[in-house]
């Protein structure tokens, strides 16, 4: 899901265990067999092993103490608080980036826009819309926000796929995100902070996210 460059095993397994538990390959609450996940990576337990440990710091597996290793489970309460926490950094990492934006940063979030598919459409598109958020994030140049909201985005991305899941959205709702993003990006253009950020307010509130609190209720 990420966009990085493999290094190690270490990293390799990382993100490919990360990768299968947002997308819900590896539903909440399963448990996880390390053999049969390391052959199913192509990687030794030990690169695993420390991939669990990594993804356990994040929130995203629970590694307890002679207890088994399991992904972690969702809920609607933890639903309700990442979006609590996503409608006060969302809006202000857009302001930011309306103010902050070099004109390299508009190129790349233009490009991104110009990439992205209906965000309803698949996990693929749901990637994209990914990127083209980090690239506004990245143009406001807070790099504690931005490393906040990426682990938002991950923990976060689990509920979007199961609202993906359950919920048909309309040819118009999906005119209405073509939109929302259209007028992010004219108001980091115009380098209007206060226009982005009322934007990205109505965004967040209507997202998969905001969504999924109601589905999971």
């Amino acid at each position: 899901m990420d966009n990085f460059q493999l290094v190690t095993k270490n990293d390799y397994a990382y993100h490919k265990l990360k990768e299968l538990i947002v997308t819900c390959e590896l539903a909440p609450g399963e448990t996880i067999q390390q053999s049969a996940l390391a052959a199913k990576i192509g990687v030794s337990t030990t690169p695993l092993r420390e991939a669990i440990r990594r993804l356990s710091g994040e929130g995203l597996i629970d590694l307890a103490a002679h207890k088994n290793t399991k992904v972690s489970d969702i809920s609607a309460d933890e639903a309700r608080h990442l979006l609590e926490v996503r409608r006060a950094l969302e809006p202000l990492a857009v302001q930011l980036a309306a103010e902050r934006r070099t004109d390299e940063d508009l190129a790349q979030i233009k490009s991104n826009l110009a990439r992205l598919e209906p965000v309803y459409r698949d996990v693929d598109a749901l990637q994209a819309h990914r990127v083209f958020h980090q690239s506004v994030y990245l143009a406001s140049k807070n790099p504690i926000l931005v490393d906040e909201l990426e682990r938002l985005w991950s923990k976060a991305d689990r509920y979007r796929v199961i609202a993906l899941s359950k919920k048909d959205i309309s040819p118009a709702r999906e005119a209405q995100i073509k939109s929302e993003h259209q007028e992010i990006v004219d108001a980091i253009a115009d380098k209007d902070g206060e226009s982005a950020r009322a934007v990205m307010l109505l965004h967040v509130g209507r997202s998969l996210g905001s969504q999924a609190v109601h589905l999971l209720d």
